[in-house]
């Protein structure tokens, strides 16, 4: 099975206390859409940008969160809250399991400076695996901004990038512009959930690996089911773009020094697997290599 049902709930959200609202909510979608298996909550969409809020990771509203997902049997991203490590403040997203366990915590790694004063930045890449189905990313608003992001973990075999973000400003035509580029360019699947108003302005948009937008929302609250089909992701990896370019193995086999880092990309095992770069052959055979004129 290479299939999961998920659904990004783009909520009408204030500047509170949002966590029993959003449970509720979570609540009512999956009893209404029984097939689905992961919820997906915008950014900060707990409690808002009030870095008073931050708590120790494993905090109240980790654990709301984590009985939740116990509770109904899904995969659970809830967003993210400022979650606060000794003398730092991060911005968090937990990944939680079906049994409860929190599976791994992402910090941002961009914070949205100069305005998203005094948090920290991380510095660790995420990515977790859902059995049977495919591995997932979890990256955070403004880290939408730099291609490395999404390029790390694709490099890293994510299928799936997991994009909970909180945008109230005028440049969320451009953010929705870059999610449909980091998805193609990287032949990944891009969720991007936002905050609806009054904290956010809403506008989410779910974007396939062939740069499609399975769904782009208003600026109303609204509920973004769709199914992720990662047969047809790795089919296209393997033989292209609608059967045309290759861009993840030219890129895994191009020894360019990229001048900004000053290195060459980094082995990846995720790459490797992809296979020899071919012209596809017919759809039922091998692929073959391009003959001379």
């Amino acid at each position: 099975m290479s299939y999961m049902g998920i659904a990004g709930l783009q909520l009408e959200l204030a500047a509170q206390n949002n966590v029993a609202l959003i449970c509720a909510e979570i609540t009512r979608v999956k009893k209404r859409f029984p097939w689905v298996e992961m919820l997906v909550v915008g950014e900060l969409a707990s409690h808002g940008f009030d870095i008073g809020k931050a708590e120790p990771a494993g905090g109240d509203t980790e654990q709301r969160f984590s009985a939740l997902a116990r509770k109904l049997g899904v995969w659970l991203v809830p967003g993210s809250y400022y979650e606060r490590d000794g003398e730092h403040i991060y911005n968090t997203a937990p990944v939680i399991n079906p049994q409860g366990e929190v599976v791994s915590r992402y910090r941002k790694i961009y914070p949205f400076l100069p305005y998203e004063k005094g948090v920290c930045p991380g510095d660790r890449f995420v990515v977790f695996d859902v059995p049977q189905v495919g591995r997932f990313g979890v990256s955070i608003c403004y880290d939408g901004w730099f291609p490395e992001t999404t390029r790390s973990l694709m490099a890293m075999g994510a299928e799936v990038i997991i994009h909970p973000t909180l945008t109230n400003t005028n440049d969320r035509e451009q953010e929705m512009v870059m999610a449909r580029a980091n998805a193609v360019m990287n032949q990944c699947y891009f969720v991007d959930i936002n905050v609806g108003p009054p904290l956010g302005n809403g506008c989410s948009i779910v974007c396939d690996f062939d740069g499609n937008i399975v769904h782009q929302a208003s600026g109303q609250a609204e509920v973004i089911t769709f199914e992720v089909d990662l047969t047809a992701l790795r089919r296209a990896r393997e033989r292209g773009l609608m059967g045309l370019g290759q861009p993840l193995k030219s890129l895994r086999d191009n020894p360019v020094v990229f001048p900004a880092y000053q290195a060459a990309l980094a082995p990846s095992e995720a790459l490797n697997q992809l296979g020899a770069l071919k012209v596809p052959g017919p759809v039922n055979g091998d692929a073959t290599t391009p003959q001379d004129d």
